[in-house]
């Protein structure tokens, strides 16, 4: 019996509590990743940025996975699997405490290492928590067990702008650009000190929870597992597993498809609060724009939901791949050519653009995405296995490279409209540049379709 095997037999037969410690862990990732969407126009405001580059959050942030994932596989390599979702914890927790000095000098840089800080705890954690899915239940099934921890994830996402908009930006509607632009340089300076400030509180106790967490990770019955397979990969060097790995096309293609996805998600999420806020969605507190984030989180969650009622009995994951991506496209497409004067009004909330309602729904199309796309391009890995998924969690750059890209597009057209006196009700750049998401549905639908099967480079 190989060691996987043997772990899978151990997994087998305890589920319940490595399946409850990872919801709540991916609770948490979750929570701490979608924070980030709110923050963008936050620090807009406060740090006195372009639009372009607020989404430097972004970037910060999701650059950390891929400067991180290698040297993650390497750490827990040294410490294991538990002790590694422990380490992960307390990087996190220090990225939330760096918040504290960071408010209290309001600088951008500051926040930005805060948020690489916390980024790199959460590439320790993924690292180390992704295997525990693979080894408690069938490859077959691995979608819908990483859906079960995608709700707990896009749950968190749900709440976490709505959290951060109660505890921290309230009084937003107090502290708008045009109301600012009226101060005195003191008086302007004063205010905006005031509205970082109210950082600070809701991020040490933020730490604080996850310090205990990852206590409590230490303390766990959360058993050590061992993924590695007999064979000689273990003797060759890690630039040696990379360039063998890279031999496999359903991994490199999984990366592309996985760096192509995480922009449509992270785009769908973080910019629709901008969007929305351009389109003069504010509501009578002056800050439901903040909230659109949820919009997307909760269409996530219902795509989960499908996931784990569907598959693998009513749906295979490469079928609910291709519905994505299809989905996706579909969306994206819509999105850039409806006017957006066209509004929904539902009960209790501002009419919306319908535009803004599409791309809240891309948070459907992006639901299955991860959980299909993971072990279509780990499969048949074997003893590459660990280095794949490494060389996957890098591919989570693409949510921090295509935001900058959307916002530098989207700011880049606004200008040009405003020197051409092009009329407000005119598409904005940040509607155009949605766009940039097309071939990312296509190599979404490419991989479904034809990639994931590829095993050799050579077409004979």
């Amino acid at each position: 019996m190989s060691k996987i095997e043997s772990a899978v037999s151990i997994g087998q037969r305890s589920t319940i509590i490595p399946m409850v410690i990872l919801t709540a862990l991916f609770f948490i990732l979750g929570f701490v990743t979608w924070l980030n969407g709110p923050l963008i126009p936050f620090f807009e405001l406060a740090c006195e940025l372009t639009a372009s580059q607020a989404y430097f959050v972004t970037f910060a942030f999701y650059i950390a996975y891929f400067v991180m994932a290698i040297p993650s596989s390497w750490v827990i390599e040294k410490v294991g699997y538990k002790n590694g979702i422990s380490l992960g914890l307390i990087v996190i927790a220090v990225g939330a405490f760096m918040f504290y000095p960071a408010a209290a000098t309001r600088t951008f840089v500051f926040f930005l290492l805060a948020l690489f800080t916390m980024g790199t705890g959460l590439a320790i954690l993924q690292t180390a928590a992704n295997p525990y899915v693979v080894v408690i239940g069938p490859r077959e099934s691995a979608a819908a067990r990483i859906s079960v921890l995608g709700i707990a994830n896009k749950f968190a996402g749900f709440i976490a702008p709505l959290a951060l908009t109660a505890l921290v930006l309230s009084n937003m509607q107090e502290y708008t650009a045009d109301k600012i632009a009226l101060l005195d340089e003191v008086s302007k300076t004063e205010a905006l000190n005031l509205l970082t400030l109210q950082l600070q509180t809701p991020y040490l106790y933020m730490g604080l929870v996850i310090l205990v967490l990852a206590l409590l990770v230490k303390l766990s019955p959360l058993p050590e597992i061992d993924l590695d397979e007999e064979g000689d990969v273990l003797h060759l060097s890690i630039f040696k597993q990379i360039k063998n790995a890279f031999k496999h096309p359903q991994l490199v293609l999984g990366v592309i498809t996985l760096m192509l996805y995480l922009a449509a998600e992270v785009l769908a999420g973080d910019s629709i609060g901008g969007f929305g806020k351009e389109l003069g969605v504010y509501g009578k507190d002056g800050n439901f724009y903040l909230k659109l984030t949820s919009f997307t989180m909760s269409a996530m969650v219902v795509g989960y939901v499908l996931g784990i009622t569907l598959i693998p009995k009513y749906l295979s994951q490469v079928t609910a791949l291709k519905a994505s991506g299809i989905l996706g496209l579909i969306l994206v497409i819509l999105i850039v050519v409806i006017s957006p004067e066209i509004t929904v009004q539902f009960s209790g909330i501002p009419a919306i653009p319908l535009v803004v309602i599409l791309v809240a729904l891309m948070g459907l199309a992006n639901a299955l995405c991860w959980p299909a796309i993971w072990p279509m391009a780990l499969a048949d890995l074997k003893g590459y296995t660990k280095i794949g998924s490494a060389i996957l969690i890098m591919g989570i750059i693409g949510g921090a490279i295509f935001p900058l890209v959307y916002g530098a597009w989207a700011e880049s057209i606004n200008t040009s409209n405003i020197a051409n006196g092009v009329a407000k009700t005119a598409k904005s750049g940040n509607q155009i540049a949605y766009l940039m998401l097309v071939p990312c549905y296509l190599m979404i639908i490419f991989f479904a379709f034809k990639g994931h099967k590829y095993r050799s480079w050579s077409r004979k």
